[in-house]
């Protein structure tokens, strides 16, 4: 009898260690996982960016933002932490989420005015509205969004090679805006609403003079006033 007694009292004692393992493990979380297999190692932070561009080559961009995201937090003073806060709005935009990129951008610019890749960055916010830009016959606050960001580009670093594709950038948003213009002026002029339609053509010509719609601009105008003079 007594070593049955024993053998229960040692699977009782067993069990309730088990349940106090658990408990811990429950209750514990990470603190638990470090007691009992040691600390992550940390990596240096030139690792940590390796791992991260790697995974950013590669289009794993959930690793990547949490390999940036822990450089950030780890080495906020190296240099490597303005590189991985620039390189989440990087993987943000080539995940096509322009707003959340723009704004991650825009809040670089903030933080780091002086930095040498700012003109990159201005480039990518006119580009995270590029990328929005919508057919003449809808709304322009993306296009205009567009050619104000490539053109405080091109005003604030001239020789930069961002700055030359912001410029061809910058036609295309003219020539957009134009055809907007007109678009609405003819919309107008089928419904004879003369004024309005002249009022957006006279805009086309005043503020896009040189993207190809100006005569078409300026003849509908012409009619425009034609039909206004016979009422």
């Amino acid at each position: 009898m007594g070593i049955f007694k024993n053998n229960k009292t040692v699977r009782f004692c067993y069990l309730g260690l088990l349940c106090l393992l658990g408990g811990a493990l429950f209750f514990g979380g990470c603190a638990s996982m470090e007691w009992l297999f040691g600390k992550e190692e940390e990596k240096p932070p030139s690792e940590l960016m390796d791992q991260a561009m790697d995974d950013l080559a590669r289009g794993y961009y959930k690793s990547a933002t949490e390999a940036f995201q822990k450089i950030k937090d780890r080495y906020p003073y190296s240099k490597f932490a303005i590189v991985a806060e620039m390189k989440m709005a990087d993987t943000l935009y080539m995940q096509s989420s322009y707003d959340e990129a723009y704004d991650a951008y825009k809040e670089f610019e903030k933080l780091h005015p002086k930095n040498p890749s700012i003109p990159y960055v201005i480039y990518r916010e006119g580009m995270c509205n590029y990328k929005q830009m919508k057919s003449i016959d809808r709304d322009q606050t993306h296009s205009m969004m567009a050619k104000e960001d490539f053109g405080r580009l091109v005003k604030r670093f001239p020789k930069s090679v961002y700055a030359a594709r912001a410029r061809m950038k910058i036609r295309k948003c003219f020539m957009d805006l134009a055809q907007h213009e007109l678009y609405v002026g003819r919309f107008y002029f089928k419904k004879k609403k003369y004024r309005a339609a002249a009022g957006r053509f006279q805009y086309a010509l005043e503020h896009y003079p040189d993207v190809g719609q100006y005569y078409e601009a300026l003849e509908y105008l012409g009619r425009c006033e034609e039909k206004l003079a016979k009422k």
